[in-house]
């Protein structure tokens, strides 16, 4: 396995200073945050460390050139926007840039985009399943014709009011990835899985890495903590920010010793990435930079 990180927490360096901060910290990859420039809509996304859109041969050779020149190779393309949305404008504008990061990822022979499924968050989940199938099967049959895997990420996108109550992506749990990877047949379209979502949900973490081991692209590492006591207070219908809370690799809730163990059960050798949303760390950037190494420091007691 190899460890990285998920670059869209240090969205005030460009893509060079970036990588130099990951090769400092001895981290072996980056999942490169590929918003669209300059469009940030929510925390920890519109950070664009390259602009897939404006992306040519010639700069992708230099990006790769300066990352090999630090010994960080680039374990996918980031962009996680909700390819479902129920606005027929803002999905279009979504999906055309999705097209360009799968496009970005071709040319830097990459070959890895993470992202969400989406979710029309006033629709049934039956109504969902039907609309991956008309938005998704395009996208997936594009991403083969550029042998480029497509790995989505279980966050449920359901933190806050504006969320509440459907969230923005529909593929959170087990159930769901069978009727997903049912509908869309295709050894292009996996899991970036992410075990934090999970605790807050109640769900066993473990479980889902032995049976979807063939569909597991891509890894995250971020931890959880939920506090018993305002979980109490407001019950598990609240906006899950009210009982729980992001945190670094080893301050939370997940079981990294059994995580990884699963992992090398699998005999999962891909890429694992750090994605730091700690707030407790955000005081300013030198605390950023901070996060990064006290997580890649603590994650070595379990990935070499």
């Amino acid at each position: 396995m190899k460890l990285g990180l998920v670059t869209s927490i240090l969205d005030q360096s460009d893509f060079k200073e970036m990588i130099d901060i990951v090769a400092e910290n001895g981290l072996d990859c980056v999942e490169v945050a590929c918003w669209p420039a300059g469009k940030a809509e929510r925390r920890y996304a519109g950070v664009s460390h390259i602009d897939t859109e404006s992306l040519t041969q010639e700069k992708a050779d230099e990006l790769n050139a300066y990352a090999s020149s630090k010994g960080v190779e680039i374990s996918a393309l980031a962009y996680y926007p909700n390819p479902l949305d129920e606005n027929p404008e803002k999905r279009q504008q979504t999906i055309d840039h999705l097209y360009s990061v799968i496009d970005a990822a071709a040319l830097l022979e990459v070959n890895m985009v993470t992202t969400f499924i989406g979710r029309m968050p006033s629709k049934t989940v039956s109504e969902n399943l039907a609309e991956v199938a008309k938005v998704w099967t395009p996208i997936v049959k594009y991403a083969e014709q550029k042998n480029v895997k497509i790995a989505i990420e279980n966050c449920p996108m359901l933190f806050t009011e504006d969320e509440w109550p459907g969230g923005q992506n529909l593929m959170t749990t087990p159930a769901l990835f069978r009727k997903v990877f049912e509908l869309l047949e295709s050894d292009h379209i996996g899991l970036n899985f992410d075990p934090s979502h999970f605790v807050w949900q109640q769900m066993d973490y473990i479980k889902p890495l032995y049976e979807f081991k063939d569909k597991l692209f891509h890894v995250h590492y971020k931890d959880i903590k939920v506090y018993p006591e305002k979980l109490a207070d407001v019950g598990i219908m609240a906006t899950p920010l009210q009982y729980m809370s992001p945190k670094l690799p080893g301050l939370g809730d997940v079981d990294w010793g059994k995580y990884v163990s699963a992992l090398t059960d699998i005999g999962y050798a891909g890429y694992t990435c750090i994605e730091v949303e700690d707030k407790a760390f955000e005081k300013d950037y030198a605390a950023v930079k901070t996060s990064v190494r006290q997580s890649a420091h603590y994650l070595r007691n379990f990935v070499q």
